[in-house]
């Protein structure tokens, strides 16, 4: 009977089976880093990372020629969506959608308006007679600051803007927002926006980002002759808002107010009081 072969050993071989390696005078040096004119091609590469961030004014442009297409037709007016930032206005995780035809939530139950709408809104403002005769929104009072957004686009397109806010930490944080863009024509206050701001009245332009039943009698009174009044109001007898244009019109020393209603819109309530 023949015996069987013997299966060949696996791994780990004993010691006697392993080769030794061949002796060298020559220390050999491990190099696990890459080679090093690879390394050196890295470092020498200094061109900027390539991309449309928001940060950049493609993505500003890319907005503006939406509204354009969408009938926004004041070259002012695109000209200060073109300039500011929105994405600095909103929280960080927002970001990314702040160049979105679309309102935001910025806390405290409010909300950032959609740019079509802000666009629409400045432009009403620069077709009333003073602004069209100065070419810009003159004084203007801005009722309900919100973030700063509005407030940075009006700054661009008025010779002084006093803006309202109701809830502090909102109007903090406008003051915040707003000084990063160091604008020096702006002023902020911290009030009940139903009252307007007689201290700085009368307004060539006044405009409101909340919606209420009426326009407060403050607001007219603090308008100058030839100015214009933009605010979302509630058609009587329905839950529905329309942008309401006010034009006070001084003839043979009588002031008169001429009030047209345009398209429907939705904005947060008109609310008296400070927060």
């Amino acid at each position: 009977m023949t015996e069987p072969k013997a299966k060949p050993r696996s791994f780990p071989l004993g010691l006697d089976k392993i080769s030794k390696a061949p002796t060298s005078t020559a220390r050999q040096v491990l190099m696990p880093q890459r080679h090093l004119q690879q390394a050196a091609a890295d470092a020498a590469r200094q061109a900027a990372p390539s991309g449309l961030g928001l940060d950049s004014a493609q993505v500003r442009q890319r907005m503006v020629q939406r509204l354009r297409r969408e009938g926004l037709n004041d070259e002012r007016v695109l000209q200060a969506f073109a300039e500011v930032p929105r994405h600095e206005f909103v929280d960080t995780a927002l970001a990314i959608q702040a160049y979105e035809d679309t309102s935001l939530p910025i806390g405290h139950g409010q909300t950032i308006s959609k740019p079509s709408v802000v666009g629409r809104m400045l432009a009403l403002l620069m077709m009333g007679a003073k602004a069209a005769e100065q070419g810009q929104l003159g004084r203007c009072l801005e009722i309900g600051t919100g973030c700063g957004y509005q407030a940075a686009l009006l700054g661009d397109l008025s010779r002084q803007l006093v803006s309202i806010e109701r809830l502090k930490p909102l109007h903090d944080k406008a003051i915040e927002n707003l000084g990063k863009l160091r604008r020096q024509n702006i002023r902020l206050i911290y009030g009940d926006g139903r009252l307007g701001h007689v201290p700085n009245a009368p307004y060539d332009s006044i405009v409101a980002a909340a919606g209420g039943e009426d326009i407060p009698a403050a607001w007219l009174a603090q308008l100058a002759p030839g100015g214009r009044l933009v605010a979302p109001m509630a058609k009587p007898g329905g839950r529905t808002q329309v942008l309401v244009v006010v034009d006070h019109v001084l003839e043979a020393g009588v002031s008169r107010y001429m009030r047209t209603e345009h398209e429907g819109v939705l904005f947060v309530p008109l609310k008296s009081g400070v927060m």
